[in-house]
């Protein structure tokens, strides 16, 4: 049963949200004092707090401090503050401290109930982000709990250990150097070179002296021997990103040092043998290319032993709102910035945006965001985003409704993440076998029950 930490002086107020909340375990707490105390003990994953505490409950200023303590001690929690009719302005202050959302008195049970559901779905989903990076270290560095990246992650992790040449696929922003590095650092070269060069953004004429180094007196400005970058990974790994912009005739060249794993400086007549994993990256189609014969097809086999395909933002659902918590936490750092979160409207923005530029987009409006960002709280114009268009899940006002999809999706992502086992699964999601089987069944999860 999940805990609910009341902080509130009116006691019909309490008996209201007591009765209102009858599937919840509801803990109360009469001021600051007994608020903390409550807090350390049963450590809830949301909490509604009043900000007209005694000793002055005519004024938020208790509250406010009850509230910055709070997030203090658990900066997790997710606290949603209850004012007065007329006293928006310290509501809205609360939020730019850190508060998760805010009601206006009186209250409506229902329209309660639905804020209180949506932040412990949130609390969840930044939990199971932090579990799945403690119980995947190999690839840890690769955020995001939904299938699709989970998928692309495990098979990085299943080939990290081997030196097969890996093809990374994907658009432009998608993160597919961050998967190369991955690999790179948990395989048994990790303390070897990881070299990465770009074969769209070196002009053509240059790309082959930087792969493969030249010798001195080679061309004009040649005035020393300069080992290229295939040389210099020497133990560890090449990237090659974009490699379907590589010239035709260099993939020829290429295609020799995979297969014999020696190479000729540019002006040199002597092979030098070279050690290393190769690993390459394109957002183009090369099946395409091969079939039309600008990309060769001995080499296209020879650079895609192994094909991982990494999906966009756009279809990797509430990963861009933890990708986006997590670009804030290193923002904040680097930029000195009071910015504590996000307004319910701008995670809802950056729900609906379909971020054509991927993770590197939404890397830069967060940057962005954090440096001009005027209160503690991202809001949507900060991002340039509107919260604006088709509603999502999260706007969806039926309560049976916001309780069906978030117990579904809850129960998904616990199977995916335990890995179709279900009694890790119901250990995850905290409920008995009998009780997951049940829900199941209620909701009809064919392939779940029949995986099961």
């Amino acid at each position: 049963m999940e805990k609910l930490l009341v902080v509130d002086d009116d006691m019909g107020i309490q008996k209201q949200l007591k009765w209102s909340f009858s599937d919840y375990e509801v803990i109360f707490a009469d001021d600051r004092q007994s608020a903390i105390a409550q807090l350390r003990r049963h450590e809830p994953k949301v909490v509604t707090l009043d900000l007209g505490l005694p000793p002055d409950p005519a004024n938020a200023s208790e509250g406010l401090a009850t509230l910055a303590e709070i997030l203090n001690l658990a900066p997790q929690t997710k606290v949603i503050v209850v004012t007065g009719n007329n006293d928006k302005e310290n509501a809205l202050k609360a939020v730019q401290l850190g508060a998760y959302d805010f009601y206006q008195k009186p209250i409506d049970s229902d329209t309660i109930k639905i804020l209180v559901s949506r932040a412990i779905n949130l609390f969840d989903l930044e939990q199971e982000n932090r579990l799945l990076a403690q119980s995947n270290p190999a690839m840890g560095k690769i955020i995001g709990n939904s299938e699709s990246i989970q998928q692309a992650s495990r098979r990085a992790e299943r080939i990290a250990q081997t030196d097969i040449s890996t093809l990374l696929l994907g658009e432009s922003g998608t993160g597919k150097e961050v998967f190369a590095r991955s690999i790179h650092e948990h395989s048994a070269r990790r303390n070897k070179p990881f070299i990465a060069i770009n074969c769209a953004s070196i002009p053509e004429n240059l790309l082959e002296s930087e792969l493969f180094g030249y010798e001195k007196g080679a061309f004009t400005g040649a005035n020393k021997t300069t080992p290229g970058k295939i040389e210099s990974a020497q133990g560890g790994t090449l990237f090659l990103d974009e490699i379907g912009d590589m010239p035709i005739g260099l993939q020829a060249k290429m295609l020799r040092f995979l297969q014999e794993r020696v190479i000729e400086r540019i002006g040199g007549r002597q092979e030098i043998p070279v050690d290393i994993r190769v690993i390459c990256a394109t957002h183009r189609d090369l099946s395409a290319m091969v079939a039309e014969q600008s990309f060769r097809e001995d080499l296209f086999y020879r650079v895609s032993e192994i094909t991982i395909s990494i999906p966009p933002l756009r279809e990797r659902g509430s990963d861009v709102v933890l990708l986006a918590r997590t670009f804030l936490t290193s923002y904040k750092d680097e930029y000195s910035s009071k910015v504590k979160g996000f307004s319910e409207s701008a995670i809802q923005a950056m729900m609906q945006h379909k971020w054509p530029g991927n993770i590197r987009e939404l890397q830069n409006k967060l940057k962005s965001a954090v440096i001009m960002a005027e209160g503690t709280v991202i809001q949507p114009e900060d991002l340039g985003l509107s919260a604006t268009g088709e509603p999502t899940s999260m706007q969806t006002i039926n309560l049976r409704e916001v309780r069906e999809e978030a117990e579904s999706r809850a129960i998904r992502q616990a199977w995916h993440l335990a890995e179709q086992n279900m009694s890790r699964t119901a250990e995850l999601l905290g409920i008995t076998r009998p009780t997951l089987y049940s829900l199941i069944e209620k909701y009809r999860m064919e392939d779940i029950k029949s995986g099961g």
